[in-house]
């Protein structure tokens, strides 16, 4: 509502031949095709309705290299030399973000912000310590805040809290378009309102088959639909949750706590808030453990009404008016890790799964990975989020 529709792209009207399809047109999609725009093939995205408007308009873009999982635990699934390995591509992703939103012409609005995850009881704090500990062992800029600091310096009781140096925040639905902008001046297409209805996979490559039976033939497909790229892959890699947010009306202060920063919490599911264009406060969270595609209108307004008084309830000093709300599906993995690569029963085929709470900086370093199997270089990250791990 707060953008319109930015652009809009044909549907397909005739049979295509290109070396790269994407299914989907999402900020996953946008990052793989503009990774791939300059490397001598011919490439087409396709998306069942328009783009930007699945889960990417739904997206708060809460950028952090912190993923769903904590680092002392992600060891435990993936060994440590993974895991911090991990944070650190994310880490990296959010600075590739911000050159990449600099390199576009005009230059995209991006903002590198500190993030804050605080303990939201006292039985939270010694884990919380053990994870300021191994990100300051493996050199993140973390800061250790105790309680009379976060009342000092954001304003509201916390026991203890993670400072990160590194964070950011983009507006994903724009950012989006700004890149298919550059996709399709480089000489590529983007097509909406073109549901794909059978992938055939042949020894030449891959044909989709759209609802009105036109042909799209193609030596590789990658498949970036988000959470619907599940029906693809045969074995259950995921559980799909429901989450909240809602956006206050304007506010008259300019700064309401240090440096604007990301915050959000310990507890599972956590509550996580920052401030927006227009002086706004985005606040999400209350996640279900399920989603079903038509979340009733009173059940997002009891959401949004439970994440307004947490947050008064943290911060009464900030008069908070609920102006937007809105619920979202995601994907969540048991390593909090996404999937990025193939799978035997699909070839030719690549998937930027790009799951959890780091949807956007997942979706770079997938947009990585398959630039680099695509154009047949080797890429040493690729095992890390492999199917078979």
């Amino acid at each position: 509502m707060k953008n319109g529709i930015v652009n809009t792209y044909p549907s397909l009207k005739e049979n295509i031949k290109v070396d790269v399809a994407i299914m989907g047109a999402g900020i996953s999609a946008a990052l793989t095709a503009w990774h791939l725009r300059n490397a001598g093939l011919t490439v087409a995205v396709f998306d069942k309705n328009h783009a930007g408007l699945g889960s990417t308009a739904a997206s708060t873009a809460f950028l952090q290299y912190e993923i769903d999982i904590p680092l002392t635990k992600l060891k435990e699934y993936v060994g440590e030399a993974d895991a911090v390995k991990s944070y650190k591509l994310c880490r990296e992703a959010i600075y590739d973000i911000a050159d990449l939103c600099k390199s576009l012409k005009p230059a995209f609005d991006f903002h590198l912000k500190p993030s804050l995850q605080y303990a939201s009881f006292k039985t939270h704090l010694s884990d919380l310590k053990a994870e300021y500990e191994l990100r300051k062992k493996h050199n993140f800029k973390v800061q250790w805040l105790d309680e009379d600091e976060i009342q000092k310096q954001f304003g509201f009781n916390a026991p203890g809290a993670i400072l990160s140096k590194d964070g950011g925040e983009v507006d994903a639905y724009l950012l989006t378009h700004a890149l298919f902008n550059a996709f399709e001046h480089a000489g590529h297409k983007v097509y909406n309102n073109t549901p794909i209805k059978q992938i055939e996979h042949t020894k030449h490559g891959v044909t989709l088959h759209t609802a009105s039976n036109l042909k799209i033939n193609a030596k590789k497909l990658v498949i970036a639909s988000g959470y619907e790229s599940l029906q693809y892959v045969s074995k259950k890699i995921a559980d799909i949750n429901s989450t909240y947010a809602m956006v206050s009306e304007p506010i008259e202060d300019t700064t309401f706590w240090y440096q604007n920063s990301l915050v959000w919490e310990t507890a599972t599911p956590y509550m996580y808030f920052r401030v927006v264009s227009e002086n706004r406060i985005l606040i999400g969270g209350r996640d279900d453990p399920f989603h079903h595609p038509h979340i009733a209108p009173s059940t997002i307004d009891k959401k949004a009404e439970m994440l307004r008084k947490a947050f008064s309830k943290k911060m009464p000093q900030i008069p908070l008016a609920p102006d937007f709300k809105w619920a979202g599906a995601f994907a969540s993995t048991k390593d909090g890790l996404p999937y990025i690569g193939s799978i035997p029963e699909r070839p030719n085929t690549y998937f930027a799964l790009g799951f959890g709470g780091n949807g956007i900086t997942f979706s770079v370093i997938a947009a990585n990975i398959i630039h680099d199997l695509i154009t047949g270089k080797k890429n040493d990250n690729a095992a890390i989020f492999r199917f078979n791990r």
